[in-house]
This record gives C-alpha cells, sequence and structure tokens, in this order.
C-alpha cells in the first residue's frame, strides 16, 4: 500500500464499484460525500471517481458506524487521524 503514489490517490472506481467494494449503499456515499466525509475526483462529465484512498476512507467510516459513532464524530475522527499522520510526516522529515 503505496499512499504516496498518484495512484493511490488517482480516481479510476465508479460510485457502484466504490459501493460494491465498500459494502455501502449509493445513496449514503453520496451522503458522506455531501458532509465532507470523502472527496472524489470528477470526470469532465461530473462523473463521481473514487481513488483507493477514498475507498479507503469508506471503509474507515464504515467501520466507524458499526462502533456506534454519528457523523459528526466521524468527521472529527477523521479529522484527528489526518492530523496525526500530518504531525508523523513532519516528525520524520525532522529527523
Amino acid at each position: 500500500m503505496n499512499q504516496g503514489t498518484g495512484e493511490w490517490n488517482r480516481g479510476v472506481y465508479a460510485i457502484s464499484v466504490a459501493a460494491d467494494m465498500t459494502s455501502l449503499q449509493i445513496q449514503n456515499i453520496r451522503v458522506y460525500e455531501r458532509r465532507g466525509l470523502v472527496e472524489p475526483a470528477r470526470s469532465a462529465g461530473g462523473t463521481r471517481l473514487y481513488s483507493r484512498a477514498d475507498i479507503e476512507t469508506l471503509h474507515r467510516i464504515r467501520d466507524l458506524l458499526a462502533d456506534g459513532l454519528n457523523l459528526a464524530g466521524i468527521a472529527k475522527v477523521l479529522e484527528l487521524e489526518a492530523e496525526v499522520a500530518r504531525l508523523r510526516r513532519r516528525l520524520a522529515q525532522a529527523t
């Protein structure tokens, strides 16, 4: 899992494929997008295109929902996890 490559962040999966890969309903994925939990790329025609990173985020959302968190709580968890990752990268660069 090389998260640093463009391939990791390149939108390639349609919403129906993302739904199949994550066992989530399409309408729920659209809600998560509206709430800012996931931001898929868009094709020139406006089709949502999900990357491997987006799929991992959707898996994380699914798992946090199963743990009983609501969408506001999930947004905070994702924000904090992203901040921890940024801080770890900075620390690794400093050493």
